[in-house]
């Protein structure tokens, strides 16, 4: 941009140089999913989608920040004129040289310089028609005495005129009128001034000439009605250093509007080139997102209506992307959604078929009551019957347990759980006279509890403090059992070591008894839902089969593992069994 000092230059003689789919509600008065997801989508045909438009806004935002840095071609117009007036300077001082030397006349005895008529217009003549430019004469008073355009063949406009392409200057108009809002918008924008209308009769009309009779070189750039860029530059005349008048040229700046105008239109041809190849790269791209996502929202739909399972969602892994990282939970979610519902469809089909048992039973007791008549056939009825109404109270206390446990798990938050507190605490319920043992015993990792028939012990060759994450209450509720099954098979005076081992990001908790072990085959049915190996000398009924299965369900929604395994003396003979526990360390 053209700033005020560059317009007008003023110099001594002497001086130097960033919801897309909804899915219908499931109804039967609706049309099929098909038909709803051309709705959504414009038909299947259908390219240009919300996130096309979105695409296409966000890459044209990006062209128009980069038009609008191209488009500051103001400031290469400001060194294009810079450069010109440098040159035109160049010119304007050959020329006053030469007209000083032969078209003006010293008078000695007067000490002036006046101008020598016939040698000026020979000089103006031959001067204007080889520089193509207006040369105006003026003498120390100010009048004009001599203009180029009134020599005849000598019009400078015709010369400007020849030089001008129409059609070139047609498509810079163009442009300009296309661009005239953005140009006026940028910050160092600024309007030439218009060339003044000049008057023969006074000289302070004609630009820079009052410049040039006070001695000084002058030089300007102005721009005409029609935005036309002119060149106007005055210097003084002398003649043995007495000044005897001033010349002033003026000059179409032509050959800087050509070069802008070169500027422009190779501009918009890139513009106009980038925009054309970031649409199609738009278009391209929007299919490859739009075209996936129906997929998986048609398979979701499936999904929804029972019709598919995780197998039938399309797999975008290979994508490496948010699609395909999408499709992998999707596929998970469903696979899990799956399994939520099989497990609910076989922990019913368990619940109906142990609920069947003692209500079978206790049937049987009713029904044959009314007609014994007996007393103690009676009172051995009524035990049976009482007996299968405690079963049937701990099968739906510990069904209603094993149900909520998942529920509970995914709405309560982890925290950080020490490990030899929870298990110390655990310890002292198991402890028959807790009382007894000192509070240096309480602190520590190994210790020893006494119980009514056994001995539990607590071993942990590491002092170090654990912590793991978890539900305190629902692990409480995992080792409590996993220590009162142990106890269930432990003889009296027998011993169960609970056995505390760090394993590098893991936690390995133990429980080992001394009992007969577990059945070959067993190791893992023992965590089914109503399996129950029971020690002989117990009653029938008295478990109901659900504490590993818990303890199993619990173990895992924290992360860890949970298996079983016999314990063999030196002579491979079975001597009890082990539980280990696998959690992960906070």
């Amino acid at each position: 941009m053209v700033s005020d000092t560059d317009i007008k230059k003023t110099k001594s003689k002497d001086s130097k140089k960033p919801r897309w789919f909804r899915l219908a509600p499931a109804r039967t008065d609706l049309p099929e999913f098909d038909h709803i997801m051309d709705l959504y989508w414009g038909g299947p045909e259908r390219r240009i989608t919300g996130i096309t438009l979105r695409i296409i806004g966000v890459n044209a935002i990006a062209l128009l920040i980069l038009m609008f840095g191209i488009l500051y071609l103001s400031q290469y117009q400001n060194n294009l004129i810079n450069a010109r007036l440098e040159t035109f300077q160049t010119e304007l001082e050959l020329i006053s040289a030469a007209l000083s030397e032969n078209a003006l006349e010293h008078d000695k005895q007067n000490n002036t310089a006046r101008i020598v008529s016939n040698n000026m217009h020979q000089m103006v003549s031959k001067l204007s028609s080889t520089a193509r430019q207006r040369i105006q004469v003026f003498n120390t008073g100010g009048t004009l005495m001599i203009d180029s355009r009134d020599l005849p063949g000598l019009d400078d406009r015709i010369w400007a005129e020849q030089e001008r392409r129409p059609h070139d200057f047609h498509s810079v108009e163009v442009l300009r009128s296309m661009t005239r809002f953005v140009l006026e918008l940028l910050p160092d924008r600024r309007t030439l001034p218009n060339y003044p209308e000049t008057s023969k009769d006074q000289v302070l009309s004609f630009p820079d000439v009052p410049d040039a009779l006070n001695k000084n070189i002058s030089l300007s750039v102005w721009q005409n009605a029609k935005e036309r860029i002119f060149l106007s530059a005055a210097a003084p005349l002398f003649a043995n250093d007495q000044l005897g008048g001033a010349v002033l040229l003026t000059r179409e700046g032509t050959e800087i509007e050509k070069d802008i105008g070169r500027v422009w239109i190779d501009v918009l041809k890139i513009f106009f080139g980038t925009l054309v190849l970031t649409t199609l790269l738009s278009i391209y791209l929007s299919g490859a997102i739009a075209k996936p996502l129906k997929r998986l929202a048609k398979a979701a739909e499936k999904v929804r209506r029972g019709q598919a399972r995780a197998d039938d969602i399309p797999d975008l892994s290979h994508r490496h992307d948010e699609i395909g990282e999408l499709s992998v939970v999707l596929r998970q979610m469903t696979e899990a959604l799956w399994e939520r519902m099989d497990s609910i469809e076989r922990f019913a089909a368990d619940v109906s078929h142990e609920l069947k048992n003692p209500l079978t039973s206790l049937k049987s007791a009713v029904e044959t009551a009314s007609i014994v008549k007996k007393s103690g056939d009676r009172k051995k009825l009524m035990d049976i019957i009482q007996h299968d109404v405690q079963r049937l109270d701990r099968l739906i206390t510990d069904i209603s347990n094993a149900s909520r446990i998942d529920t509970e798990l995914s709405r309560e938050e982890f925290e950080k759980i020490n490990l030899r507190e929870l298990l110390n605490n655990l310890l002292d319920v198991y402890a028959a006279d807790p009382l007894k043992r000192t509070s240096e015993e309480k602190q520590g990792w190994n210790k020893s509890v006494q119980t009514q028939n056994a001995t539990i012990t607590l071993n942990n060759a590491s002092k170090a403090e654990i912590t793991i994450w978890g539900l305190e209450s629902r692990l409480a509720q995992v080792f409590q059992n996993l220590l009162s099954n142990a106890l269930s098979f432990t003889p009296d005076g027998g011993t169960i070591s609970v056995t505390v081992a760090p394993l590098n990001k893991k936690i390995s908790i133990t429980v080992e008894n001394e009992g007969p072990g577990i059945p070959a085959g067993k190791l893992d049915n023992i965590f089914e839902r109503f399996y129950s190996e029971r020690p002989a000398n117990e009653d029938y009924g008295q478990h109901s089969g659900l504490g590993l299965s818990i303890c199993k369900q619990i173990i895992e929604a924290h992360g860890g593992q949970i298996f079983a395994e016999n314990v063999k003396n030196e002579s491979g003979k079975i001597s009890g069994a082990r539980l280990s526990v696998t959690l992960n360390k906070a």
